[in-house]
This record gives C-alpha cells, structure tokens and sequence, in this order.
C-alpha cells in the first residue's frame, strides 16, 4: 500500500484547488445550467466541447469558462474531451479535478463533501457521490437510468462521468484513454487502482442529469453503447486479475445473441423446441421476484440483453476488420 496522499497546495482561502471540466455536444440549456451550479465554487472552468452547432461554445463563454473546441478531424470522444480539458490545466495544476457531464448540475454541497471524503480516505485518488435525474417520472427509461445510478456506498471499483479525482496521480496515469468511445471511466479506475489509488463512492449528493430518453429508440441505443463497452472493456482488461467486464460480455452474448440462435435452431429443427423460448419470460420473472417486484425494470433488463449483444458484436466486428467506432449517440 503507497503512503497516504494528502491535501496539498492549499489556496489562499485555505481549500485544495478544486478545478471543473465539463464536456458536451448540444447539450442547450442543460449546459448552461451545468456551468451555473460550478461558477463560483472551483477556482477554473474549462468546458470542452464536440462539434456543438446548438450555440454551446457561445453560452460557455458567455458564462466565464475557459473553452476549447475539439478538432473535428480526430474521432469524437468523452474520454478524448477529458483529457483536453485535463491539458488545459496542466500548465497551473490543480490538486483537484472535478469532471461533469454537460447534461448535469452539480449539488451545491458537492465539492466540499468530496474533498472531506479525500480527508477521510487518504488513498482515495477518486471520489463520487449519488448522481440523480432530473425527471425520472418522464419515462421508464429515464427511471431505469435513476435506477442505475444508485450504486452502493463504500469503497468502488469505479465512477461514472461525473467525479472528483486527484490531478497527479490521474496525470500519472496518462488521463482517460482517448479511442474508448463509451467505458472509459470504469477502465481509467481500474488502471489508477492497479497503482495503488482507492475509488470511493458516499451518500452525498452530487448532481442531477437529465438524461432526456422518452423514446424506445434512445433507450435501445444506448444499451447497444453498453455491450460495445463492456466488449472492449474485456478485450483490454480481461485476463487481468479483475477480470474486467467478462462476465457483463459473456451475460450479453448468452441472452442476446447464443440462446435466440439455440432457439431458433432448435425450433426450425423440432417445432415443440419452440417452447425454450419461455426462458426469457423465465428470466424476467426471477428477476422481479429478486428485486422486490419490480416487473418492469425486470423486463427491461431482459430485453436490454438484446441490444448489448449487438454492442458486443459490432465491437468484435470492427475489430475484425481494424475498424474503428464511432460515437454511438442516444440524444
């Protein structure tokens, strides 16, 4: 275990140095509504953005941040923008990062939480709260998403986009890796964690996102997005200790892609073996009744089975073919 890190560099009001990177692509007004809830409570604003055309560089600037605007010759990605962010700062370091996606808000209590739970955990290089929406009553995709986020508290083996990390040991580790088009969080803590750092996720609430899914389509694209990073997780990450993402690959291709196939062989074959198919029913009901009845965020998972399977397999496809992805987009 590495010495504990401590609170270094305090400012001139006695905190760490907490700066924000915000990143986004058409993002509206929840941007401006994600650079409110920092301006004022970190000491730099960076917003990074992907080829908006909806005026955000504009409403970024307007509100005080510094901007850079990705070139949109190199492939879009979350990770890539991150670590645009993270360059710009580079020159007058921070101890402290605080990255947000430009769909959410940030609780006003959040920074100083964060750097408690630093104090608290001295291993810790990062640190994440409860990410809520918005609207989760909109629709059932938007609560599955509510759902999601509420991961347990404790000692984690990964964040989401939305966190609060140490600088130097995150620039010790190269930052987020630039060509992952989705996962790329989960798999920069497993790397910050294999030297030595602690993830920790508390109660405390830490921003609210507005996933904005009220259609069927979006829910689909975004599982599809799920599958093709838990394929490229496991690819890179797989036959580590951790094992990174096979069992998530190998549940995807099981439900969505090797048991539909079984079926259908099996049914053209002998029609009676028509009746496999209840497995899936099967599956949702053992779900709901695991989960305190819950039928629809059962079947959903279910049914989600599906569309991860596509990720996986169009990511072993373009692998394949040393094709690379691009961003697979739900809103």
């Amino acid at each position: 275990m590495p010495p504990p890190l401590p609170l270094t560099d305090a400012g001139t009001d006695g905190c760490a140095p907490v700066d924000a990177v915000v990143i986004g692509r058409n993002e509206g007004g929840r941007l401006v509504a994600c650079l409110a809830s920092l301006t004022g409570r970190v000491r730099r604003l960076v917003y990074v953005d992907s080829g908006s055309t909806d005026g955000s560089v504009q409403a970024a600037e307007a509100a005080g941040a510094e901007v850079v605007v990705l070139d949109p010759g190199v492939p879009f990605t979350a990770a890539r923008a991150r670590n645009a962010g993270l360059d710009r700062l580079a020159a007058d370091p921070p101890d402290f990062v605080q990255f947000v996606d430009g769909d959410c808000a940030v609780d006003p209590g959040w920074i100083a939480a964060g750097l408690a739970a630093f104090a608290e955990h001295p291993h810790a290089v990062v640190v994440c709260g409860r990410r809520r929406e918005r609207f989760p009553g909109v629709s059932v995709w938007n609560r599955l998403t509510d759902l999601e986020w509420d991961t347990p508290v404790g000692q984690a083996r990964a964040c989401g986009g939305d966190a609060l990390m140490r600088y130097a040991p995150l620039a010790a580790a190269g930052g987020y890796r630039d060509s992952l088009i989705a996962g790329e969080e989960p798999e920069l803590c497993l790397r910050l964690i294999r030297a030595g750092g602690e993830v920790w996720r508390i109660g405390t609430e830490m921003t609210l996102h507005d996933a904005a899914m009220i259609r069927f389509g979006q829910w689909w694209r975004r599982s599809v997005r799920a599958g093709y990073a838990f394929a490229e997780g496991a690819a890179l990450h797989g036959a580590g200790p951790e094992r990174h993402w096979v069992a998530e690959t190998r549940r995807a291709l099981l439900w969505g892609a090797i048991l539909p196939a079984v079926v259908l062989i099996a049914g053209l074959i002998w029609p009676p073996a028509w009746a496999l198919a209840a497995i899936w029913p099967a599956q949702v009901a053992r779900l709901a009744l695991r989960n305190g009845g819950d039928w629809q965020a059962a079947f959903f998972s279910v049914a989600g089975k599906f569309a991860e399977a596509r990720g996986a397999l169009g990511y072993r496809l373009n692998r394949l073919l040393r094709r690379r992805a691009g961003l697979i987009e739900y809103k």
